[in-house]
């Protein structure tokens, strides 16, 4: 049975790997533009072969040409990955596949918004998408090598594909010496439309009101995404669930932006799932809820995931909506509760729990005014984030402000005994910093962890700026190349809700309060 399933997953993911780049001839103007980029076979190739190509004179040519091949590749893998759903038997096998075929058409979209010439994008807009078009295919692979094929037995799924963004990224980088804001919203967002509820009755605000009593339009919130999904226009689309414990799995797909869940609490409005690693799920797939319409807003809910902590990976909400808000939320869990997946995300006055890895993924977001809080894990080892940066021009990270790290009740009859770190290095250019937050006395003196050996040691980047509290003493810290004590104002504001998800632009339109700067 084992050697079946393993040839089943290589048949299944060999046949959409990009072909072997040889026997090209590449003209030398090509050659020399593709010499920039970190990865200039490919480069070389696909814009060797590509009928549309023609003598490149400026940069702007060469960015355009290479987000258009990126795109044409992404769906070629797309197509040929559609085509072998029959050949994967298993179930595990087939659930993997179907989140590379939600997370295909996501970087397919997203690539669409950076060539789009009647769209508003702007270099940090395309850099996101891009960013978030790599995290995608890392993802997918993810998914496989969950199921217990070994890296090395594993091909490399499109692994030209990962190359032609990474060079994309290479070649729209935004220079330091240029702001990190937009004066524009994207597309999808109207400011008008978000100038939300602003009376103490969500429900005189509501499009649909779930109720479990009957007293609203559905009694599930999965029922009122269905009828989100039938409305016309695109404006804020606001969906008031009365306090109750929901247990479902909510999907809130790309094609429904500006939705809002409105809770009656932190603890009162609670939807709660148990899906994990453990139970047969993939990371990916196990969130209780999980959101990429764009725009999304969440204020007063909890969401939960209760597989416990022998169950390995869990979450309990993945976001990969851009310009998404959490506004006094609490994500409860044990590893890997909060999967911060990609896009820009501001988390504002929320409570987040677990043990292993629990805050995680390869967004651009701030958590400001937070509650952290470690439980008791399975083995002695907590660790709070594990950010999944694997290319060094993705504009991602995680950056905590203003926060508060502590020992959930569990954990503090035994925390003399766990070791609890603000993080480990889950991809080679992960980062992380933690901004003015007061660190209880449950952190190790030593701050961050390995993931395997010197792996990523040199280039994360891990930063600690103005922290209070017992766990604050950067005295005994890790060594590390890339760890930072961070003493300059202006390189700690690089990470604020300014500049690193450029808040300022639209965030006031949200209702939801922020501080911009340090």
């Amino acid at each position: 049975m084992a050697v079946q399933m393993l040839f089943t997953v290589l048949l299944c993911v060999s046949l959409v790997v990009s072909p072997v780049l040889s026997d090209y001839s590449t003209p030398p103007n090509i050659k020399l533009w593709c010499s920039q980029t970190p990865y200039p076979q490919p480069c070389e190739y696909f814009m060797s072969h590509n009928p549309h190509s023609y003598p490149i004179k400026q940069k702007s040519e060469f960015k355009k040409m290479a987000m258009q091949i990126a795109l044409e590749r992404s769906l070629r893998a797309q197509s040929n990955l559609i085509g072998i759903g029959s050949k994967c038997r298993n179930e595990h096998e087939k659930a993997a596949w179907a989140d590379c075929l939600e997370l295909y058409e996501s970087t397919i979209l997203k690539l669409n918004h950076t060539i789009n010439p009647s769209g508003k994008c702007t270099d940090v807009d395309a850099q996101t998408w891009l960013s978030t078009s790599l995290t995608n295919l890392e993802t997918c692979r993810a998914g496989f090598i969950e199921l217990g094929v070994s890296d090395f037995m594993l091909p490399l799924m499109s692994n030209n594909v990962s190359k032609l963004i990474s060079n994309t990224l290479a070649i729209n980088k935004v220079p330091p010496s240029e702001p990190n804001y937009k004066e524009e919203y994207p597309p999808w967002v109207s400011g008008g439309d978000r100038k939300l509820l602003q009376t103490s009755s969500p429900t005189s605000q509501a499009n649909l009101v779930v109720a479990q009593d009957g007293s609203g339009n559905f009694k599930t919130i999965t029922e009122a995404i269905d009828a989100a999904s039938k409305r016309t226009g695109s404006g804020r689309y606001i969906i008031y669930v009365k306090a109750g414990t929901y247990k479902e799995n909510v999907q809130i797909g790309n094609s429904l932006a500006n939705i809002m869940l409105v809770g009656d609490g932190i603890g009162k409005t609670i939807v709660t799932g148990s899906k994990s690693v453990g139970g047969g799920s993939t990371t990916f797939n196990s969130a209780t809820v999980a959101v990429t319409g764009d725009g999304f807003i969440a204020r007063d809910m909890t969401f939960r995931n209760t597989a416990g902590p022998s169950n390995g990976q869990a979450v309990a909400l993945r976001s990969g909506s851009d310009l998404s808000v959490f506004y006094r939320c609490s994500f409860e869990g044990y590893q890997d509760t909060l999967y911060v997946h990609s896009e820009r995300q501001f988390y504002k006055e929320c409570d987040i729990y677990g043990t292993v890895d629990f805050i995680f993924g390869n967004a651009a977001v701030v958590l400001q005014n937070c509650n952290i809080y470690a439980r008791k894990p399975q083995n002695k080892t907590n660790t709070i984030t594990a950010q999944g940066r694997s290319d060094p021009n993705q504009n991602t990270g995680i950056s905590i402000h203003n926060c508060r790290v502590t020992a959930a009740s569990d954990l503090k009859a035994v925390q003399s005994s766990v070791n609890t770190y603000l993080g480990r290095p889950w991809r080679e250019y992960s980062r992380t910093v933690f901004l003015q937050t007061n660190l209880d006395s449950l952190i190790n003196p030593a701050g961050w962890l390995e993931w395997d050996g010197n792996f990523a040691l040199k280039t994360l980047y891990y930063g600690e700026y103005k922290n209070t509290g017992p766990g604050s003493s950067t005295a005994n810290r890790v060594k590390w190349d890339g760890y930072h004590v961070i003493t300059s104002s202006s390189e700690a504001s690089k990470f604020t809700v300014g500049n690193f998800i450029s808040g300022a632009s639209w965030l006031p339109s949200t209702n939801v309060p922020f501080t911009s700067g340090l």
